[in-house]
């Protein structure tokens, strides 16, 4: 009988070390697989056309009167975007009504405005992905390479042309670590309203 104490204590050691030894793997199991889908989390890339421009100087025009105004709306639109804060990340062409456009969402939230070639739309987005995986990027761009940037992500090619005044367009791209990449267009601002055409036989 004396002999079959120690046995039992060093079997019931055994066991605890096991059990020890098995709550270490799953805590690390867990932990890993918690870094790997935070990780690999959704990237969010929200694209806008900069506000409502000037008619002067022709070369590098800032925002007419209503350009404030909507980026102001724009701000108050996104500054909250994910619930508990707004966007992670801002970029905008060298362009004054694209900078005064993202000065409103990047002073809010006390970001800075990275800066990217207009020209350069497969670049910069191979930045954002790189940079910014899993987070919420806003990107001011302009009528004509809005919907080139949206088909570089494997978005939809279907994105309409966008006229010249078409300023209240928000594009929203979801990019989830597995599955189809999926776009969504919301508007804000004051609406566009396209010109009316001119009536039958009019000259």
């Amino acid at each position: 009988m004396a002999s079959a104490k120690p046995e039992q204590d060093a079997r019931r050691r055994r066991r605890r070390r096991r059990r020890i030894q098995i709550v270490v793997i799953y805590t690390a199991i867990a932990i890993g697989l918690a870094w790997f889908f935070e990780s690999q989390a959704t990237t969010t890339i929200i694209f806008v056309l900069h506000a409502d421009k000037a008619a002067s100087p022709i070369d590098n025009p800032g925002l007419s009167a209503a350009g404030p105004r909507r980026a102001a709306e724009l701000s108050r639109q996104l500054v909250d975007a994910d619930v508990v804060a707004g966007v992670d990340a801002e970029y905008s062409t060298r362009y004054k009504r694209s900078q005064e456009t993202a000065r409103a969402v990047a002073d809010a939230l006390d970001l800075p405005i990275n800066t990217y070639d207009v020209d350069d739309t497969e670049e910069i987005l191979e930045t954002i992905l790189k940079r910014h995986k899993g987070k919420i990027i806003l990107v001011v761009a302009h009528g004509n390479t809005v919907p080139v940037l949206i088909a570089n992500l494997g978005a939809s090619k279907k994105v309409p042309p966008i006229a010249e005044a078409e300023y209240d367009n928000i594009y929203i791209i979801s990019i989830p670590w597995f599955g189809k990449t999926k776009t969504i267009r919301l508007r804000y601002g004051e609406p566009y309203r396209p010109a009316p055409l001119p009536a039958e036989g009019s000259v």
